[in-house]
């Protein structure tokens, strides 16, 4: 009998930035010693040492390049199947180590990121690890490392790198070199970068929205700038934890009353996948907003929470507000009350349908 998807061992995947040391290991090897190493071995910070295969590799008179092709795994990461290509230029004795975005990689424009601005997007552990692996090769190179994702600039629009300031291409990320399935660390790390890059600019409120719609919900509330807007999707954990270190002055949460309802449960990811809602507990809070034995009944045997929602604004019960509120005191508790919380409810098309300031 098959193995079902719910026992399926996933497969563990590698970063962009394991990726890109692979490809400056070989390339840097090329420079040295003549010939690029294939597959090339490297060692990554918590003591694994993957092999990669390359793509393809070349010189380019005082430079060598190289490229391997990310594998995510069983990840939807949306660098999957990149092409991460490195070129490693000799420069004179005593110049050190210097890195440069290519084609594809981001530059730097706003500050709270780990990286100063105008630098290139190559994260401090990836730097790093590139370093310690081209030490292997020979110690202290005197090299530029340059970084290029193919059609990187247009993957980069579909994550937070132009909201963060991160502009012309993807950001090579990694702390440990390898990508956990489904652990989504890539996302959770643009959240935290971007609260970063609020506080950096002294914006004392944030948005963080579960989608484009309820981003536009917001919008429509506040003046609030592109850097003061975070797509969280389905990571109010992701948000709420590091808000508790670092604290800003007001929060706003916006999101589906789906997914709310989950958030008001205590619930930290709310992805339908890994986490459900409980009918019970929602015809509990039927009866607190008013809601008589047989609406709660109702609810009890409603397919989806759409439906209990639609029930509620029928019959002129303030559910949706109810749920604010307890999502609200989730949240307070989970910043240890170091910022002020506002929870905005919506539906699919937008309109608000639960409100806790």
């Amino acid at each position: 009998m098959s193995e079902s998807n719910e026992n399926k061992v996933l497969r563990k995947g590698w970063t962009t930035g394991a990726c890109a040391t692979a490809a400056a290991t070989s390339a840097y090897h090329a420079l040295i010693n003549g010939d690029f190493v294939d597959p090339v071995t490297i060692h990554l910070p918590k003591g694994h040492t993957p092999a990669f295969a390359l793509n393809r590799q070349g010189y380019e008179g005082a430079s060598a390049w190289a490229s391997v092709i990310k594998d995510a795994g069983d990840d939807p990461d949306i660098t999957h199947g990149a092409e991460i290509r490195v070129t490693v230029t000799l420069l004179p004795a005593g110049s050190g180590l210097r890195f440069k975005n290519g084609v594809g990689v981001g530059l730097v424009t706003k500050p709270g990121l780990p990286l100063a601005v105008g630098e290139p997007a190559i994260n401090p552990v990836p730097r790093q690890m590139i370093t310690d692996n081209l030490n292997k090769v020979q110690a202290a190179p005197d090299v530029e490392v340059c970084v290029s994702v193919t059609n990187g600039e247009a993957l980069a629009q579909k994550t937070m790198n132009p909201r963060l300031g991160i502009l012309g291409g993807l950001s090579i990320l990694g702390t440990t070199g390898i990508v956990v399935p489904y652990s989504c660390s890539a996302w959770i790390h643009s959240i935290h970068r971007g609260i970063d890059v609020a506080k950096a600019m002294g914006l004392p409120h944030v948005a963080a929205c579960t989608g484009s719609t309820s981003e536009k919900t917001v919008r429509a509330l506040y003046p609030l700038e592109d850097s003061a807007l975070i797509d969280m999707g389905d990571f109010a954990g992701g948000v709420l934890k590091y808000l508790r270190k670092h604290p800003i002055e007001k929060l706003t949460l916006c999101g589906g009353f789906a997914k709310f309802c989950k958030l008001a449960q205590g619930e930290m990811d709310l992805h339908s996948s890994r986490s459900r809602i409980d009918l019970e507990q929602m015809a509990k809070w039927m009866g607190e907003a008013g809601g008589d034995a047989a609406l709660c009944e109702r609810v009890l045997q409603a397919n989806t929470a759409l439906e209990v929602i639609e029930l509620a604004q029928a019959n002129d019960i303030a559910l949706g507000d109810l749920v604010a509120r307890r999502t609200k005191e989730v949240a307070r508790a989970v910043v240890s009350g170091h910022c002020e919380v506002e929870v905005v409810l919506i539906n699919r098309k937008g309109d608000i349908v639960g409100h806790a300031s």
